[in-house]
């Protein structure tokens, strides 16, 4: 049994974090108030930019590095909030707020997994060090991609999103582009020029049709969707260009290359894509992660949503309380006893974990 207190003070360090604006970008408040907590503990937290890295007071050089890792970054509030979205409320069911799910539950149970096995007298065979990242909401810059350089190699990790404490042991990678259909402008009365919207809808419904070769099982089929389209500027004129954005989500089977050549060699318009490096990620079955999770009776999925984990060159597993289907939406809020749940269940995983 955990005690209490490593609970209570996740509560109120999660509304304090709530309470704290941390659009991804600009998280330097809350950075402010996470290295203090940590220092209130006697930690001297090393900060990268906004990110925090503690190393555990027991380091070994001669054990392995299992990294903690969850962000401290949110999404902009959408408008449709019917509360203010930095008001924990004092529910004592509920934590309402930006953030609050994601990923601030995973963010405020892995430091008090940390502090728990930091405060006991049996050392793990390993070692814990703990990352909070910022702008993994945008990528960033100068997120954990930054932080990474300035850290020793982790052996593995655990990323902290919200799962339902199931542990995802692979997730699709991100693959978004930016296509153009030209034409040739025209009176709509006399039905000249040509018109890219039509030259759009056939690059639409061939992607709608279009199933990649599933080469592999684990991880299932490329998703791709049409996610945005823009064109025409008045009613009689026949648009020379239609725009439109494809959200891809990439498995194993396929490189982001790979996908872009194969849309390139069926597609008229012409295509772009925003970044090649929002790789997929998928730990093999036999990892020591993914025994413990065995051992411990959590389930294993593969997850349609990304993270910091693909920014990582190390196994990884995605785990953490709280549900994804309150991610980035209006009103989101986390359990209190989701809390309770992450702590222990962080500590039955790290405790089974043998590297």
């Amino acid at each position: 049994m955990v005690d209490n207190k490593y609970f209570s003070e996740a509560i109120s360090l999660l509304r304090e974090v709530v309470s704290t604006p941390s659009v991804s970008g600009e998280e330097n408040e809350v950075s402010n108030l996470l290295c203090n907590y940590l220092s209130s503990k006697g930690y001297a937290p090393e900060r990268i930019f906004n990110n925090i890295i503690v190393n555990s007071k027991k380091y070994d050089s001669a054990k392995k590095i299992l990294l903690l890792n969850s962000h401290m970054d949110t999404v902009r509030a959408v408008g449709s909030y019917s509360f203010d979205p930095y008001d924990p409320q004092l529910d004592p069911l509920k934590i309402f707020g930006l953030g609050s799910n994601d990923a601030g539950a995973s963010l405020v149970s892995m430091i008090q997994t940390f502090l728990f096995f930091e405060l006991r007298d049996e050392p793990l065979p390993f070692n814990l060090m703990l990352l909070i990242s910022a702008e993994e909401e945008t990528s960033g810059k100068r997120g954990i991609k930054l932080a990474l350089r300035h850290i020793m190699r982790p052996d593995c990790a655990i990323v902290g999103e919200p799962t339902s404490m199931n542990m995802a042991i692979g997730e699709r990678g991100l693959l978004v582009v930016d296509a153009l259909a030209k034409g040739v402008c025209g009176h709509a009365a006399r039905n000249e020029g040509l018109n890219a919207i039509m030259i759009a809808l056939d690059d639409i419904n061939w992607l709608k049709d279009y199933k990649f070769p599933l080469i592999s099982e684990k991880m299932g089929e490329v998703r791709c969707s049409v996610t945005q389209i823009e064109a025409g500027t008045q009613h009689n004129v026949i648009p020379d260009n239609c725009k439109f954005v494809i959200d891809i989500r990439p498995t194993d089977c396929y490189t982001n290359n790979d996908i872009m050549e194969i849309l390139k060699a069926h597609m008229k318009s012409e295509l772009k894509a925003r970044s090649l490096t929002n790789k997929s990620s998928l730990t093999p079955y036999d990892h020591p992660l993914i025994e413990a999770a065995e051992a411990c009776g959590i389930k294993t999925y593969i997850s349609p949503t990304t993270s910091d984990w693909m920014r990582l060159d190390f196994p990884a597993v995605k785990m953490g309380p709280g549900d994804s289907s309150r991610s980035h939406r209006a009103d989101e809020f986390v359990w209190t006893q989701e809390i309770k749940d992450g702590i222990e269940g962080y500590i039955k995983l790290i405790s089974k974990l043998k590297l």
